[in-house]
């Protein structure tokens, strides 16, 4: 029987945690760069994306993390998390643009999203 246990790629899902790790290091080097993934979820909200639940999440916590260090604390613990309900959160990520393509090429696949 296929499960959500027999589904996963060890080896992405390593991947994919390095790479939010990163995103988190990049972030907390210079939090200036929360203002793409904003201007990602704001635009992506105008489109009409979905689900639009998740974006207004990440919103929350973008804006927290632009406002004070303990939501910016907040943000970078979750994106360094590896728990299930935490990647499967990440699966709506607005941070594209963070990484450079020379870095988004040190990771050729991620496990689910």
């Amino acid at each position: 029987m296929l499960t959500i246990e027999n589904c996963h790629d060890p080896a992405g899902d390593i991947q994919e945690y390095q790479k939010f790790c990163l995103i988190a290091d990049k972030i907390e080097a210079d939090p200036s760069l929360l203002s793409i993934p904003l201007e990602n979820v704001d635009r992506w909200i105008e489109r009409g994306v979905q689900p639009k639940s998740k974006l207004v999440e990440w919103r929350a916590l973008v804006v927290a993390a632009k406002a004070s260090k303990a939501g910016l604390l907040e943000l970078l613990q979750v994106l360094r998390d590896d728990s299930e309900p935490v990647r499967y959160f990440k699966g709506f990520d607005p941070f594209p643009g963070i990484l450079t393509l020379a870095e988004q090429r040190s990771f050729p696949w991620t496990s689910r999203h």
